[in-house]
């Protein structure tokens, strides 16, 4: 899935992107707010990590990306 889905969906999906990364708080996400280059910011951050390795943990969650994630998070609201 492209990165214009993500974003152009970011409410349904940010839950995902909360699974994925806990240590990142609501306040993150809102200021996030789509950006990829925000998110991998914000990871790299909270986990103490190379941006390196922050881009191969999105592009890896990017990845997995389908479009059920919109459809299944629309259920949980």
């Amino acid at each position: 899935m492209n990165w214009e889905q993500i974003a152009g969906n970011w409410k349904q999906v940010s839950g995902r992107a909360k699974e994925q990364w806990g240590k990142l708080t609501d306040d993150d996400f809102d200021v996030i707010a789509g950006r990829r280059d925000q998110l991998a910011g914000k990871i790299q951050e909270r986990y103490g990590i190379a941006k390196e390795e922050a881009e191969k943990q999105l592009a890896e969650w990017q990845g997995r990306a389908t479009d059920l994630w919109f459809l299944e998070d629309k259920h949980r609201i």
